[in-house]
Parts: structure tokens; sequence; C-alpha cells
């Protein structure tokens, strides 16, 4: 009795598990029975030209536009002097250099990158993939043209049936062997009205069939596969179906076409507006496959490139401005790539040789007595400037502009994985691309760069304009504090090092307004939240080294008793030495990778290349905190009395959050930006940046460290200051700081040259305060040590050029190697000479190594 009392106890313990897993049982089974849904295809629709050719022509006053409809190219005419501009080389088919796939890129008027998940990068060119097979439509409009292409491997076109009546699928496959018919029936699916399947959706496949309203139909299965497919052709031309059946059977299949290739839609707008051509593309009308992102987008790729025949130049926007000589012959160098305002930190990076960076969007093209421009607009910044010359791919000097559309990140996979996985941004920003091209009668730089100024004018009319200010603009950078380690009862702790108190940068600045400096503006530097290294300002905190509030307070009344516009400086885009005591909080305010990291950053080593994990990591904000930031550090300002905020990362760097929940694009952040700074000015607030990139010269007092010699590419012929023609004496601008640069002499020279102000970076303590600490780059920033050498510059640079700051520059050349000219309104002509010998021009004898000024 015990034991039969046992066993019907577990076997009651047994009965719910046993339960469990006949449910499941019959579960799976249940699935396992039910039909398997047939994947639907992603649906890119094709375009189809069915036009009878033609011209299709755009006219004003200026130019004259005419796009051919059998290829899409075009051409520009000048009217004022009949020079046209293609589109395309018009004799690409027989360049002898390149070969036919890169004679399909010059044929093209878009070169597309597509990836996959694995990273792979594809080239497509339109002329191939879009025009050749006639996949575009062209919509005219009374004042546009617009092209519509499909880029892509189109699905080939069989002459079998999409959709077929059951009656006439039946009376084909009877005169078909039984195998074929077999091979037919599998191939097919088959729909009743009236006897549908569970997923079969009614509506939907009355849309796309009509005629399964009175008729049970066939229709080809997706994924059946093209050696399948042309044995179905095989079969029903055997069984008598004919090129008049087929046509008659399309008229049944209503549904869009699919493929399993990449397939793109893409959109190109051409408007006249004046003597511009504007050319847009609606990135928001793309069109693309999941599996294929589309990555990069080359608008116009030769638009006006020169041949081996002609004589002329690129134009790129290296530095103030640089030239590529057609023809050059240096195809062994690299050709030319800069990234317009930098690279975006939100996209990670392994290494860093060189930095590619622009900080203005535009590029120009010189041939004879004419010339093109093409400022980017909408879009800027998600591009990148690229060059080349002829006899390295083909026979052609080229320049264009390429867009980055989707950004990507490698992702953590598996360790049995070898390989590598990408994560990609959702989707295409909602935005258009806009770049203007302006036709010039003139191939010389310096009229191109005034063509550009009357672009500035027009684009930021009420704060774009000349200056009265006829002296040197000098600014002088004020370093507050740095961080150093020092040890506190044995142990390393990392506190503030004053290098100049609040004091101390007020002897400072009324020693230089009594040695003669007039247009001083100063940027106090370091001077709150922790130093240099400065800790994310969330909120404002002085550095109780440096000195009191009341101390700061005196600084500022000090700095306007004495004429001088002080500009409190500070960080917005990045944290340093931050965490939540500090305000800040990783996941909640760093920037995020397209696979969803945080954007957390190492400096580079200049000898590797590669990052220094040995340094402290920091991390790039979020938009809203950046925004924020700027914000708090004006309203710093205007607490302490400052005349304005200096800001050393807004306007040199530009990067967007690629946090798919709350995406901030960076053409949304430029504007973003460019918003919060306008009605920082609305306020009376000035403003100084670094760098400038060309989006600030609207908001813009003062120009820091603008790039004036370029990173020296070996495939530029020259350097030219074709953006300081455009801007000077109108805006403020200053290269790198004199006494911390590496070759003083040269970049004072530059200066003379470009029509630059003085920039120095100054310090209170000595160099030696700075021993044991990362801040070695001050060494030569020491006052005491530094001011002979700086009055020397200034007096002699305020003598002979003081006069000229409020004037346009009105010439420009290059005399001889290393001898250059910049001549001014009232006719001063600046002459200097890069060599080490002293030259003789015109009966003028030029010194070594220096400018002379001739009234």
């Amino acid at each position: 009795m015990k034991v039969k009392a046992a066993l019907k106890e577990q076997a009651k313990s047994l009965l719910v598990p046993v339960l469990f897993l006949l449910a499941i049982g019959i579960v799976a089974l249940t699935v396992s029975l039910i039909p398997e849904e047939e994947e639907t295809a992603e649906v890119i629709p094709v375009s189809k030209y069915e036009g009878n050719g033609g011209e299709l022509v755009l006219e004003n006053d200026s130019v004259k536009f005419v796009l051919d409809a059998e290829t899409t190219q075009f051409s520009v005419t000048q009217k004022d002097n009949g020079t046209v501009w293609y589109s395309n080389p018009q004799d690409a088919d027989e360049d002898p250099v390149a070969l036919p796939s890169d004679i399909e890129n010059l044929k093209s008027t878009l070169l597309l990158t597509y990836s996959t998940i694995n990273g792979v990068d594809t080239l497509y060119n339109n002329y191939k993939y879009s025009i050749a097979a006639k996949n575009y439509e062209i919509e005219q409009g009374t004042d546009f043209i617009k092209v519509h292409y499909s880029v892509g491997e189109m699905e080939k076109e069989f002459m079998i049936p999409k959709v077929i009546t059951e009656e006439r699928m039946l009376s084909f496959m009877e005169q078909m062997s039984k195998t074929d018919a077999s091979n037919v029936g599998d191939s097919y699916k088959k729909y009743d009205i009236n006897n549908l399947g569970k997923k079969d959706n009614r509506e939907e496949l009355l849309e796309q069939y009509p005629v399964l309203e009175t008729e049970v139909i066939y229709v080809l299965r997706n994924g059946v596969k093209d050696n399948m497919k042309k044995k179905l052709e095989q079969y029903f031309a055997d069984a008598g179906y004919t090129a008049e059946d087929y046509a008659s059977d399309k008229e049944l299949d209503l549904s869009e076409s699919s493929s399993s290739k990449p397939v793109f839609n893409i959109s190109v707008v051409y408007r006249l507006e004046g003597q511009d051509l504007l050319v847009s593309v609606p990135m928001n009308e793309i069109e693309y496959k999941e599996d294929y992102p589309l990555i990069t987008v080359n608008v116009l790729p030769y638009f006006g490139a020169g041949t081996t025949n002609e004589e002329g130049y690129l134009l790129v926007p290296e530095g103030g401005g640089s030239i590529i000589n057609f023809n050059n012959g240096k195809t062994a160098q690299s050709s030319y790539y800069s990234n317009l305002y930098g690279w975006d930190m939100a996209q990670g990076r392994d290494y860093l040789v060189q930095e590619t960076r622009v900080y203005y969007g535009l590029f120009g093209i010189s041939k004879g007595d004419s010339s093109m421009l093409c400022m980017l607009e909408d879009g800027a910044s998600y591009a990148g400037i690229n060059a080349d010359i002829s006899g390295r791919n083909n026979s052609y000097n080229f320049v264009s502009a390429n867009y980055t559309l989707l950004h990507r990140e490698q992702c953590d996979v598996a360790d049995k994985y070898n390989g590598e996985m990408f994560m990609y941004e959702q989707a295409i920003p909602d935005e258009t691309i806009v770049q203007r091209y302006r036709f010039v009668d003139s191939g010389s730089y310096v009229d191109m760069a005034n063509v550009y100024h009357d672009y500035l004018e027009q684009k930021y009319p009420d704060a774009f304009v000349k200056k009265e200010d006829t002296d040197v603009p000098v600014a002088v950078e004020i370093l507050g504090a740095v961080d150093k380690v020092e040890q506190i009862c044995g142990i390393p702790v990392s506190r503030p090092l004053a290098l100049t108190t609040y004091e101390e940068a007020e002897e400072m600045i009324t020693d230089l307004k009594k040695s003669g400096i007039e247009d001083l503006s100063v940027k106090l530097s370091g001077w709150a939240n922790g130093g240099i290294n400065q800790k994310i300002l969330k909120k404002v905190k002085l550095v109780g080294r440096l000195g009191s509030k009341k101390d700061l307070k005196n600084l500022t009344s000090c700095a306007a008793e004495n004429q001088v516009d002080l500009y409190l400086d500070g960080v917005a885009t990045y944290e340093y030495d931050s965490n939540l005591l500090n305000g800040f909080l990783v996941f909640r305010d760093a920037a995020t990778f397209a696979n969803e990291k945080r954007v957390k950053l190492l400096p580079f080593d200049k000898i590797y290349y590669g990052e220094q994990n040995d340094q402290n990591p920091y991390y790039l904000l979020k938009p809203e905190i950046i925004l924020q930031n700027v914000e708090n550090l004006s309203k710093a300002a205007d607490t302490y009395g400052g005349a304005g905020i200096s800001l050393r990362d807004i306007g040199y760097e530009l990067s967007a959050d690629y946090n798919q929940k709350q995406l901030v694009t960076r053409e949304n952040m430029k504007k973003e930006q460019v918003a919060l700074l306008n009605g920082i000015k609305a306020s009376g607030q000035k403003i100084m940046t670094n760098m400038g990139n060309d989006y600030t010269l609207g908001v813009t007092d003062f120009i820091t460290n603008m790039d004036l010699n370029g990173s020296g590419y070996t495939i530029l012929d020259a350097a030219v200051p074709f953006y300081q023609i455009a801007i000077h004496g109108y805006v403020n601008y200053a290269g790198e700081a004199l006494n911390l640069t590496a070759d003083c002499e040269e970049e004072l020279l530059k200066s003379a040259e470009y029509g630059a102000g003085l920039y120095f970076s100054l310090m209170d303590a000595d160099a030696t305060e700075l021993q044991n600490t990362k801040y070695t780059q001050y060494f030569g920033a020491n006052y005491e040590a530094s001011k002979d050498e700086l009055f020397a510059i200034y007096t002699r640079y305020q003598k002979e050029l003081g006069s000229v700051f409020h004037q346009r520059i009105v010439d420009h050349a290059i005399l001889d190697s290393g001898i250059t000219l910049t001549v001014y309104e009232d006719g001063t002509k600046v002459y200097v000479n890069y060599n080490y010998d002293n030259v003789t021009m015109d009966g003028i004898e030029i010194p070594a190594r220096d400018y002379l000024v001739m009234p």
C-alpha cells in the first residue's frame, strides 16, 4: 500500500510537466504544418524613358541650359562671351587613358557608392546602370527640369507570363511534356478569390491583379532564379507562347516589379536663378533597399572638366585657396580630397595620419577667359571636395563634391565570426543637396574671389558689412589655468595650475594698451571649470586660484575702460575630466555612434598615428547640451561684464549625433548652432571663433587660428588668398599665434600676403611651470620673454599696413617662385619674398624672407 501511494504521488508530480511538454509539441506540430508565407521582396519602382529624344531648354538673359533627353547630359552657355560648359567630356569614348569602366564614369552625371552589412563598398555610375539602359524619366516644369534616375542592375526581362488566367495557363501546359508542365506548375502560385489562404490579403491581391475578381489566376512566385526563368521561357515558347501573348498578360499585372539586386532611385533638379545654375538632389526622394545602404553620391563629377589640350586650373578650398594646374603631370602623387568642416567626430576612426579639413564650401574651374564657381549650399556639411588631374584614370582635369548620405559603424560580433559587421543610419536625412554654379567672364582667381564676395554679401546682407577700423586687428589669448598633478599627503591629485591670474591679466592688458596696440581683442582661456582642459559647462565655476568673482569683474571693467574687447573662452562640444559631480553622466549626456555606442574619444599620436590609450578619454556631447553650454557661456559673459564669448570648437568642428531615437544630423546641428549664435549676436554680445567655418561669417567678429597655409598636398601647384580676398575689410581674421607656431617668420610672411591681423598667446607664468604637464605647447607663451618681439612685430606691421585693414584686396599675383604681390583699394602694394635671397622685381629690391610695403 505504501509503494502504491508513493507511485501515485510521483505520477501526480509528473503530470504537470508532461502536459506542458505535450502542449509544446502540439504547438510545434501545428506551426510546422502551417504553410510558409512567401517573403515579399522589397520593391523599388523603376523609371523608364519612353520619350522621343530632343532637347529640353532653360534660358534667361545670362545663361542658356540645354539638356539632351537621350543622355541627360547638358551644356550651359554664358551669353556674355559665348563660353560653353559641358556636364561631361564630349569625347570621352576616345579617351586613350581611360578603361571602359572609367569611360562610363566620364559619361555619368552621378556616381553612387553603396555598401552591405559586411561593409563591402561598390561604385555605380549612372551611365551604365541607368542612362544607357534608358532607366530614367524626365519631368519639365515652367522653371525646372527634373531627371528621375533608376540606378542599378535591373531584373532581366523574360518572355514568360508574370500573371496568367487559369484557362490560358492550362492550355499552354497541355502543349508541354509532363516534366516541363510540372516545372511550370512549381514556379507559379494559384489564386482563387473564393478560396484564398489564411495569409492571403484579399484587398491587396485585387489591387495588384484586378482580373482575380472574375478569374482564377497563376502568379509567378518570388525568388524564381534567372536560370529557371530561362528554362520557363523555352517551355512556353515551345508551347506556342508569343510576344502578343506576353504583352496581353503584362496588362493583368498592376503590381510593382521587384528585384533582389541593388537598385536606387535618385533625382536631380536643374533651375536657373539669374546668372546661376542651381543643381539640387532631394535626399528625401532617394529610394534604396535596406540590404544595400547608399553611402555616398557624387553630383556632376565631371562638370566643366578640362582636357589635355586646354590651359587652366582647378581651384580647391585648401587653406585660403589652392590651385591645381591642368595636366601638371603629378600622377605619382595622391589626388586631392578634403572634408568640408573637418571630420564628423561622431564617426569612428582607428588612426589619423593627417586631418583633411577645409572651412568654406566652394570649388572652381578656370579655362582661358572664363571660369566657373560652385558654392555648396544645403547639405554642404556632408560634402568632401575631390579633385584630380589628367593622366591617372582618364585624360581630364576635374573637381567635384562627394556627399556622405548614410553613416555606419562597425559592430561587436561573436568571437566565432571573423568578418566585419556594420550598423547604418536608419534613413537618409530628409533634406536636399543644393549646389550653386556661377559663371564668371574671367579666368582670374581674383575676379572669382570678387564674385564669391558678392555672393557672401547676398547671403549675409545685414551682417557682412565693411569695417571702418584702420588699425591692425590684434588678438591676444591670455592663458588662465591648466591642470597639473600635485602630491597631497603623498597622493597624486590633479589640480589647477595658475598661469595668469585675473589681476595679472588686467596688468597685461594695461601694458599692451600703453605700448600702443589700438585695435586689441583679448581671449581669456582656461578661466573657469578647471582651466584649459575644461569640464562640462553645465555650471560655470571660476578657477579659485585665478582670483575671485570681483577680480574677474575688475578685469572686464579694465578691458572696457581701455576699449579692449574681452572674450570669455569656452569649450561647448566636449567634456574633459568630468563626472556626475560636474553634472556629466555618460549615458545621458554623450552623443552616439551609429552602432549605438557612446562617442568616446582619445587623442591620436603623431608618430604611430594610432590612439593614445595612455591618455584620458573625453566625450562628444549631445547637441542639446552643446547648445546649452554655449548659452551658459554667454550668460557668464553677461554676468561678469565680458564683451562677448570665444568659442574654441563651435565654428571649427561640427558633429552629428546618430542616436536612432533622437537623430540630429550634421546639417541640422549646423543650422541650430547658427540660429543660437545669431541670437547671441542680436543681444549685443560679440563672438570670436576658431578657424571660422564659412557658416559663421554672419556672426563672427574675429576669427583666430585661420588656416592660411593648408595641408600642403603635393598635387597642389600654388597657394592663393582666395577666401581672404573675398572677406578682407569685412571680417577680422588672423592665423596661428605667432609666438607658438612652428615657424613664426613663415606665418608672419603669410599674414602679410593674406592681409591677416596678428595673434599671440600669452601667460604670466614662467615656461618652467609647465614642466611635467601636458601643455608644453605653451612653452613660448611667457609674456615677459615674448613682449619685446611682440611689440616689434606690431609696431612695424601697424606702421606699414595699418591703413589697409578696412579695404578690399583688389589684386594678387605670384610674380615669381616665392614672390607674391597683394594690392589694396588705395593702391598700396605688399610684396612678400619667401626666398632666402634678396630679389629685385620691377626695379624694387625685396629683402629675403621679408615683406615690403609700397604706398
